[in-house]
């Protein structure tokens, strides 16, 4: 980019001024910006349809103005139920869709949530008779690091949440019983994709993602599911626990969890770089 290369900022955060600063572009306080870094409500009220705002070419934001439609729980099950609707026509993409675990939204779905969750409770099935204690969990739409989190194996514990004064929007999805574990701990992936466009769609996958671990092996019985080391993968959990390790912060990247499933499992994995 050359030097008529122009950005503009919402609030003066370090490190995204100094790497405009260090390529020579300049800054600019009027609307003749190439790049607007701002926070996500500032996006959001700007890209407001009452207010008519299209960007020009070679305008970019740092946020898509609906960026919650998948970043909001609720919406996201939404989202993934309606391409779930779509994907029925083709038998082929929907075996590719079914690590999504049942979810419903509540206080939406209460009702039907009540109705389908005794069939699971309750079925007669060989599979039931295997592992009477299903489980579900249970996270707030808008909240994160773990907060608000919990996992339920009663019908009587979420109609105990469901009486609640003030009942906030909620997602509870059928919790996965025999997860993958290294070390007999559970862990999760965190990755980073870029999108710069949706239509068409175009995304760009960051190859230094990581793996979080719990501090505390996982059990399934369910005297434990009020343990939060042992099913949160949250930094924002695990570091309360006695063996947080402040140094790696117990996490793995991504290459060294490659080798370590290549070495378990079978060079097979490759296939899913």
């Amino acid at each position: 980019m050359n030097r008529k290369f122009k950005w503009k900022v919402d609030s003066e955060k370090h490190v995204v001024v100094w790497n405009f600063e260090r390529r020579g572009w300049q800054k600019t306080e009027g609307s003749d910006w190439n790049i607007y870094w701002a926070n996500k409500q500032s996006i959001k009220s700007m890209f407001n349809p009452e207010n008519g705002v299209r960007l020009t070419d070679g305008q970019y934001v740092n946020h898509f103005p609906n960026h919650y439609e998948l970043t909001r729980k609720d919406l996201m099950v939404k989202n993934i139920k309606r391409y779930k609707k779509e994907a029925e026509k083709d038998p082929a993409l929907v075996e590719k869709l079914d690590f999504i675990p049942v979810t419903y939204t509540l206080p939406g779905d209460y009702s039907l949530f009540v109705e389908v969750a005794p069939v699971v409770w309750h079925s007669s099935s060989h599979e039931f008779r295997r592992n009477p204690n299903v489980m579900w969990i249970m996270k707030p739409c808008s909240k994160a690091q773990g907060k608000g989190i919990f996992i339920i194996n009663k019908l009587s514990q979420i109609k105990k949440w469901a009486n609640a004064k003030a009942v906030e929007g909620y997602v509870v999805s059928r919790y996965i019983e025999t997860p993958l574990l290294i070390g007999g701990k559970k862990f999760d992936l965190r990755m980073y994709v870029l999108v710069t466009s949706y239509r068409p769609l175009q995304a760009f996958v960051y190859s230094e993602g990581f793996a979080r671990f719990c501090n505390v092996k996982y059990s399934s019985d369910i005297d434990d599911i009020d343990n939060p080391f042992m099913h949160l993968t949250n930094v924002a959990v695990q570091k309360h626990n006695e063996d947080y390790n402040n140094k790696h912060g117990g996490k793995w990247n991504i290459y060294n969890l490659r080798l370590y499933v290549e070495a378990t499992r079978g060079r097979v994995t490759n296939s899913a770089k």
